[in-house]
Protein backbone atom coordinates (compact mmCIF):
# COMPACT_ATOMS: atom_id res chain seq x y z
CA UNK A 1 0.00 0.00 0.00
CA UNK A 2 1.30 3.65 -0.84
CA UNK A 3 0.54 6.99 0.94
CA UNK A 4 1.44 9.86 -0.28
CA UNK A 5 2.71 11.63 2.99
CA UNK A 6 2.50 9.89 6.05
CA UNK A 7 3.74 12.67 8.11
CA UNK A 8 0.52 14.56 6.80
CA UNK A 9 -1.38 12.90 8.93
CA UNK A 10 -1.30 11.57 12.67
CA UNK A 11 -2.26 9.15 15.32
CA UNK A 12 -5.50 10.63 16.76
CA UNK A 13 -5.11 11.42 20.49
CA UNK A 14 -8.36 10.15 20.90
CA UNK A 15 -6.98 7.01 19.91
CA UNK A 16 -3.88 6.52 22.15
CA UNK A 17 -1.31 9.08 19.61
CA UNK A 18 0.84 11.72 20.79
CA UNK A 19 -0.51 13.64 18.14
CA UNK A 20 3.34 13.63 16.95
CA UNK A 21 3.16 9.53 15.72
CA UNK A 22 2.87 9.32 12.09
CA UNK A 23 -0.12 7.74 11.19
CA UNK A 24 0.22 4.59 8.31
CA UNK A 25 -2.00 1.95 6.61
CA UNK A 26 -4.79 2.07 9.37
CA UNK A 27 -7.54 4.24 10.44
CA UNK A 28 -6.25 4.75 14.24
CA UNK A 29 -3.17 2.90 14.75
CA UNK A 30 0.12 1.47 13.18
CA UNK A 31 -0.67 -2.02 15.10
CA UNK A 32 -3.47 -4.66 16.29
CA UNK A 33 -2.44 -7.08 18.52
CA UNK A 34 -3.99 -10.08 19.47
CA UNK A 35 -3.17 -13.44 20.78
CA UNK A 36 -4.31 -16.77 19.79
CA UNK A 37 -5.59 -17.27 23.86
CA UNK A 38 -8.11 -14.53 23.53
CA UNK A 39 -9.27 -16.01 20.41
CA UNK A 40 -9.80 -19.28 22.20
CA UNK A 41 -11.37 -18.00 25.22
CA UNK A 42 -14.09 -16.13 22.60
CA UNK A 43 -14.66 -19.50 20.86
CA UNK A 44 -15.35 -21.03 24.18
CA UNK A 45 -17.51 -18.32 24.92
CA UNK A 46 -19.33 -19.26 21.52
CA UNK A 47 -19.59 -22.26 21.97
CA UNK A 48 -19.05 -23.63 18.41
CA UNK A 49 -15.40 -22.42 18.48
CA UNK A 50 -15.12 -21.68 14.54
CA UNK A 51 -14.06 -17.88 15.01
CA UNK A 52 -11.19 -17.19 13.12
CA UNK A 53 -8.25 -14.79 13.99
CA UNK A 54 -8.65 -13.03 10.32
CA UNK A 55 -12.11 -11.36 11.53
CA UNK A 56 -10.50 -8.96 13.50
CA UNK A 57 -7.85 -7.87 11.06
CA UNK A 58 -4.74 -8.11 13.39
CA UNK A 59 -1.17 -7.09 12.52
CA UNK A 60 0.37 -9.30 14.84
CA UNK A 61 -0.90 -12.23 16.64
CA UNK A 62 0.95 -13.89 19.87
CA UNK A 63 0.66 -17.25 20.43
CA UNK A 64 2.14 -19.02 23.73
CA UNK A 65 0.39 -15.97 26.05
CA UNK A 66 -1.61 -18.13 29.04
CA UNK A 67 -3.88 -16.00 29.75
CA UNK A 68 -6.87 -14.61 27.72
CA UNK A 69 -6.81 -11.01 27.43
CA UNK A 70 -3.72 -10.17 28.94
CA UNK A 71 -2.85 -8.20 26.30
CA UNK A 72 -5.61 -5.34 27.55
CA UNK A 73 -3.29 -5.17 30.56
CA UNK A 74 0.48 -4.31 29.06
CA UNK A 75 1.97 -0.87 28.68
CA UNK A 76 5.15 -1.63 27.08
CA UNK A 77 5.89 -4.32 24.99
CA UNK A 78 9.18 -5.73 23.09
CA UNK A 79 8.81 -7.82 20.01
CA UNK A 80 12.12 -9.15 18.75
CA UNK A 81 14.07 -5.84 18.48
CA UNK A 82 11.44 -2.89 18.75
CA UNK A 83 9.93 -2.02 22.01
CA UNK A 84 6.15 -0.40 21.58
CA UNK A 85 4.01 1.23 23.65
CA UNK A 86 0.36 0.52 24.32
CA UNK A 87 -2.39 2.76 22.85
CA UNK A 88 -5.65 1.64 23.20
CA UNK A 89 -7.66 -1.25 23.62
CA UNK A 90 -9.53 -1.90 20.21
CA UNK A 91 -13.40 -1.72 20.27
CA UNK A 92 -14.92 -3.78 17.32
CA UNK A 93 -17.50 -3.26 14.35
CA UNK A 94 -19.74 -4.85 12.97
CA UNK A 95 -17.25 -6.08 10.04
CA UNK A 96 -16.09 -9.00 12.56
CA UNK A 97 -19.40 -10.29 12.13
CA UNK A 98 -18.85 -10.93 8.06
CA UNK A 99 -17.27 -14.73 7.58
CA UNK A 100 -14.05 -13.97 5.77
CA UNK A 101 -14.24 -17.36 4.39
CA UNK A 102 -18.01 -17.50 2.99
CA UNK A 103 -18.55 -14.01 3.82
CA UNK A 104 -21.88 -14.84 5.12
CA UNK A 105 -23.26 -12.11 7.78
CA UNK A 106 -24.02 -12.69 11.52
CA UNK A 107 -24.01 -11.68 14.98
CA UNK A 108 -20.97 -13.41 16.05
CA UNK A 109 -18.96 -12.02 17.45
CA UNK A 110 -20.36 -8.92 18.61
CA UNK A 111 -22.87 -10.55 20.55
CA UNK A 112 -20.50 -12.63 22.37
CA UNK A 113 -18.12 -9.94 23.41
CA UNK A 114 -21.27 -7.69 24.02
CA UNK A 115 -21.76 -10.42 26.46
CA UNK A 116 -18.22 -10.64 28.58
CA UNK A 117 -16.17 -7.76 27.17
CA UNK A 118 -18.68 -4.45 26.85
CA UNK A 119 -17.43 -1.60 28.25
CA UNK A 120 -18.04 2.40 27.78
CA UNK A 121 -21.06 1.00 25.34
CA UNK A 122 -18.30 -0.97 23.04
CA UNK A 123 -17.17 -4.40 22.73
CA UNK A 124 -13.28 -4.97 22.79
CA UNK A 125 -10.95 -7.30 21.25
CA UNK A 126 -7.35 -6.45 21.04
CA UNK A 127 -4.86 -3.36 21.32
CA UNK A 128 -3.05 -0.70 19.01
CA UNK A 129 0.50 -0.23 20.17
CA UNK A 130 2.55 2.25 18.68
CA UNK A 131 6.70 1.30 17.93
CA UNK A 132 9.28 3.52 19.82
CA UNK A 133 12.12 2.74 17.23
CA UNK A 134 12.44 1.49 13.48
CA UNK A 135 12.95 -2.05 13.04
CA UNK A 136 10.98 -4.96 11.89
CA UNK A 137 8.77 -7.82 12.94
CA UNK A 138 9.37 -11.55 11.87
CA UNK A 139 7.36 -14.88 12.59
CA UNK A 140 8.96 -16.74 15.57
CA UNK A 141 10.23 -13.43 17.18
CA UNK A 142 10.59 -13.37 20.91
CA UNK A 143 8.06 -11.25 22.87
CA UNK A 144 8.57 -9.82 26.53
CA UNK A 145 5.63 -7.88 27.66
CA UNK A 146 6.96 -7.16 31.26
CA UNK A 147 4.58 -10.02 32.53
CA UNK A 148 5.13 -12.53 30.32
CA UNK A 149 7.65 -14.11 27.61
CA UNK A 150 6.26 -15.18 24.76
CA UNK A 151 6.59 -15.32 20.55
CA UNK A 152 4.84 -14.28 17.20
Amino acid sequence: MWQADTAGRSMSTSHGGTGSEPLNLADTGPLLLTSSASLAQLNAWVGDGDLVMQRFRPNVVLDGVDEPFAEDRWRQIRIGNVDYRFAERCDRCVVTTIDPHTLKHGREPIRTLARYRKWDGKTWFGIRIVPLSVGGLALGDAVDSGLSNTSM
